[in-house]
């Protein structure tokens, strides 16, 4: 018999203590939304320091094992974000670390990330830039499978009907055949002056703020390279919403607009395109909203590649 005095000065450990008639393995326990500081580098080498939430669990695989050690789980998850930068190598030594932690009890973990990266973008035509906050989420799971990565983040961006502007260009005409009365003389200043007036445009097509959310499977050890990601998207739907704008930059974003008419389905179709040709992606799934000026609801599409 262990003297009093040691067995009162031990502390208890409840959870960890084995009943051998729970009989239920559980298939993920863990901890959510927890406090973090994570490094990131977007792709461009400013590596920043942003504030997120975090998932972290492990599978419970013994059935007579009450509970899981919660603590190891963030005092590790603390060490490596809070002095890492986040990258595929880092993802697989962290959960290899909190598999390791729990070797005698769980065969499989994941872990969620979610923060926002501020990177900088520059305007159409002036020569200015300005920011943009990407919401970012990286989650990464280690089982018998392997070692899976997918990021998932969001790309704003204006769309103009294309349904609406061939409707608004038919004003237009009509407003120009009443007020140009066949026989009459068309003399190019009088049509100019015309076509800089309100009588000139008449009618105009209607857009809106719309949204493309995307989470993507990146191949083992690709680097994570979100702007090159971005870049590829923004470029595919040819008006991302903009940051510093002057004068010539909100023209540039309006002739953008006019020659870039989309419906939901088109801008789906355009971001498949864009994804499919990136080889450091293993599978991918889309979905734009197209948040509607002329409606009260959305108008959506949804696209994919691979099982995720």
């Amino acid at each position: 018999m262990k003297p009093l005095s040691t067995a009162v000065g031990l502390m208890p450990d409840v959870a960890t203590a084995l009943h051998p008639h729970l009989g239920t393995a559980l298939d993920w326990v863990g901890m959510a939304n927890m406090q973090m500081p994570v490094l990131f580098d977007a792709g461009d080498g400013n590596v920043q320091r942003s504030s997120a939430k975090v998932d972290v669990f492990v599978n419970l695989a013994r059935p007579d094992q009450r509970g899981i050690h919660m603590s190891r789980l963030y005092l590790l998850v603390d060490d490596y974000l809070g002095n890492r930068s986040i990258d595929a190598a880092m993802l697989a030594s962290l959960l290899h670390a909190l598999l390791d932690s729990h070797r005698d009890m769980a065969d499989r973990v994941r872990i969620a990330i979610r923060f926002e990266q501020l990177i900088r973008r520059r305007a159409l035509r002036s020569g200015n830039s300005g920011w943009r906050a990407y919401p970012l989420s990286i989650q990464a799971c280690l089982d018998a499978e392997g070692l899976r990565i997918e990021v998932g983040t969001e790309v704003v961006y204006s769309s103009t009907c294309p349904a609406s502007a061939a409707l608004s260009r038919q004003l237009i005409q009509q407003q120009f055949a009443g007020d140009f009365q066949p026989g009459m003389p068309l003399e190019p200043t009088a049509v100019l002056a015309w076509l800089g007036s309100e009588a000139g445009i008449v009618a105009t097509p209607h857009a809106q703020r719309s949204i493309a959310r995307l989470r993507v499977r990146y191949a083992p050890h690709a680097p994570l390279n979100i702007i090159a990601l971005l870049d590829r998207i923004e470029t595919a739907l040819g008006t991302p919403v903009q940051t510093a704008v002057k004068r010539e930059d909100e023209q540039a974003f309006a002739r953008a607009n006019g020659s870039n008419l989309m419906f939901c389905e088109d801008a789906a179709r355009r971001i498949y395109r864009a994804l499919d040709a990136d080889e450091t992606l293993t599978g991918f799934n889309v979905q734009v909203e197209h948040l509607e000026s002329l409606h009260p609801h959305d108008a959506v599409a949804c696209i994919s590649k691979g099982h995720l």
